[in-house]
């Protein structure tokens, strides 16, 4: 159940409650693609540095170690040993980013795997039981992503599929909740709007959707190639035609100002892989910018990743230690990279559901904006 408590502007502040705890919203989800954060972050380290979702990928564990078997260790809770929320995409972005390996039909999509070349086939009642298998909290509904740029014609034949594909998702993920042997019978099941940048599509397929009461609403086929105005653009025109009492998610976004535009729009649900992503390759976000580890200049630098941070990594690390592990391939550095964009991301969802409980949403996203944009010059 999500309970919207106030409201700035368009920026929500809410509250969704699970059956593995309660999500505070705005919320960052910590993207764990193959039941595990890549960077060598553990759940207790998750825990640590206030991760409140942890996001798993249908796809991937389907493929690795399968779905059967994460259900025969008790789900994906027990079997990464995480007792809070876990979100699981429905395979429905791999239609779009293997797009070489696959073959889209009406009754759904023939894959083959990235792993070992055999043939998968997904369609929305085969994600439904395999994301059933896996026992997440939060299910999302089987898609297709399309590419970018699309023609009309494409783009509409394409959300009319998905669109008929989220009816099947709901019916079959209604008939797994009343199987005995269903590991979590409470599984939410959050729809996903389509249309490119479309306007008039993604605005009707909104309307579409929201007639079916689900328990969530994402907007997919956005930050897949076209410019952050148009992203703006097209959810300043489309999250109005979603429920406002049901959480809003913006799929696969993004970067901190994204975020922070983002929730000026209605959205509050994110994910990204850039924190993490970042982190192996030598980058550590701060409220002034992006630095890069890799720098000369961090050689013989003493201070922390970022002052006043209260992450582990800053409370006990230089930056010249950091730039040391990386520069001499020490995984350490690696992990400690990461441990910190998480934190920062998730303390930045902190302070924005903060401004906006205090109705000061305009101010703090213009201030932390123009600190972000200082570079590392600033740091």
């Amino acid at each position: 159940m999500y309970e919207l408590l106030t409201t700035d502007g368009r920026a929500k502040r809410g509250r969704l409650s699970t059956v593995h705890g309660v999500i505070e919203t705005p919320v960052f989800m910590n993207v764990g693609t193959a039941a595990a954060i890549k960077g060598a972050v553990s759940t207790m380290d998750l825990k640590e540095i206030g991760t409140q979702v942890e996001l798993s990928n249908t796809y991937h564990l389907h493929v690795r170690p399968g779905d059967e078997i994460v259900k025969k260790m008790g789900g994906i809770h027990s079997f990464m040993n995480w007792d809070r929320p876990v979100l699981t995409d429905s395979g429905g972005f791999q239609v779009f980013s293997l797009a070489g390996l696959r073959k889209i039909k009406e009754e759904g999509v023939y894959f083959q795997s990235h792993v070992d070349g055999r043939k998968i086939f997904m369609g929305p009642e085969e994600s439904m039981q395999i994301q059933s298998n896996l026992a997440s909290t939060i299910a999302m509904a089987f898609d297709e992503c399309p590419p970018y740029p699309a023609t009309r014609e494409y783009m509409q034949d394409s959300v009319d599929r998905t669109t008929r594909w989220l009816l099947r998702c709901k019916k079959e993920m209604e008939r797994l909740n009343h199987l005995p042997d269903t590991i979590n019978p409470h599984q939410m099941l959050f729809g996903i709007n389509q249309g490119g940048t479309f306007r008039d599509i993604r605005i009707a397929h909104a309307k579409q959707i929201a007639q079916m009461d689900l328990d969530g609403y994402a907007l997919g086929g956005l930050a897949v190639g076209e410019s952050h105005e148009a992203m703006y653009e097209i959810l300043e025109e489309t999250v109005p035609y979603l429920p406002q009492n049901k959480p809003t998610y913006l799929m696969g976004v993004g970067t901190p100002e994204n975020i922070l535009e983002a929730v000026d729009r209605g959205v509050d649900f994110f994910d990204c892989v850039y924190p993490a992503r970042n982190g192996r390759h030598g980058h550590a976000y701060t409220n002034h910018g992006k630095m890069n580890l890799m720098n000369a200049r961090y050689e013989t630098d003493g201070r922390p990743l970022e002052e006043g941070c209260q992450c582990p990594v800053c409370r006990h690390y230089t930056r010249a230690y950091i730039r040391h592990l990386l520069k001499a391939k020490e995984m350490l550095g690696l992990r400690l990279l990461v441990t910190h964009n998480l934190y920062f991301y998730n303390h930045l969802m902190e302070e924005i559901r903060q401004a906006i409980e205090e109705h000061r949403y305009q101010e703090f996203k213009k201030n932390k904006i123009n600190s972000l944009r200082g570079g590392e010059n600033g740091v």
